[in-house]
């Protein structure tokens, strides 16, 4: 696929699946944005960048599970060579299991994907943030409010809101700035936080002045 052009702001999407992934997308397209997708399923990534090319998005695309350090090293060398300006970070494994059930190795498996590949992205994509790129995460009410069914959603969303003010202080000096999106109800059509509503605060969160920046911003209540 050939690389977007360089004049064009980049928005590297991990975990692109159709809801709010493909949301941010869209919104960060009509912003025109060059877009770049990962997700695990080649599949469906491919119906969704043929939609989102249907509706004008410069869209690039690369099948990478994020639980592979290599293979998620490639995706983002692969879409993120040209520049960077924007990498969302949107993974998450639900597991439906409580916790005298979980086992510390399918916890552990869960945390690897909804936060410690957050590392591997970063570190990956740091030859290519551009001057004041920002890195952006969706967050979750979880965090804040486990559940028992399945807390190993609350325990990577807590570690993920955690790595990203770490990073957001060690980028700072070079102008790059992190920040977490906790999104406090159900991403879901119809209710208080549709996708659509979620890639709006995305999109609001990376465009605040460095005055008033702060590594999270809240969508749909307080938590």
């Amino acid at each position: 696929m050939p690389t977007a052009p360089s004049s064009r702001p980049v928005l590297l999407v991990l975990g692109a699946g159709p809801g709010t992934g493909a949301a941010v997308a869209r919104r960060f397209g009509r912003e025109g944005y060059a877009v770049g997708l990962v997700a695990r399923d080649a599949a469906g990534l491919s119906r969704r960048a043929a939609g989102l090319q249907a509706e004008g998005v410069d869209v690039r695309w690369a099948a990478a599970d994020v639980a592979d350090p290599p293979a998620l090293e490639q995706a983002v060398r692969t879409l993120g060579a040209g520049g960077i300006d924007v990498l969302h970070f949107n993974p998450s494994a639900y597991r439906e299991k409580g916790p005298l059930e979980l086992t510390a190795e399918e916890l552990l498996t869960d945390v690897h994907v909804g936060a410690a590949a957050l590392l591997t992205a970063v570190r990956a994509a740091r030859p290519w943030l551009r001057e004041h790129a920002r890195v952006v995460a969706t967050g979750s009410i979880a965090a804040d409010r486990p559940s028992a069914r399945a807390p190993s959603l609350a325990v990577q969303k807590a570690a993920l809101r955690t790595l990203v003010a770490a990073l957001d202080t060690v980028l700072a000096p070079s102008g790059v700035r992190a920040v977490l999106v906790q999104v406090n109800d159900l991403i879901r059509e119809g209710g208080t936080c549709p996708p659509g509503r979620v890639a709006e605060a995305v999109l609001e969160a990376v465009r605040r002045p460095e005055e008033s920046w702060t590594p999270r911003v809240d969508v749909g209540g307080v938590p």
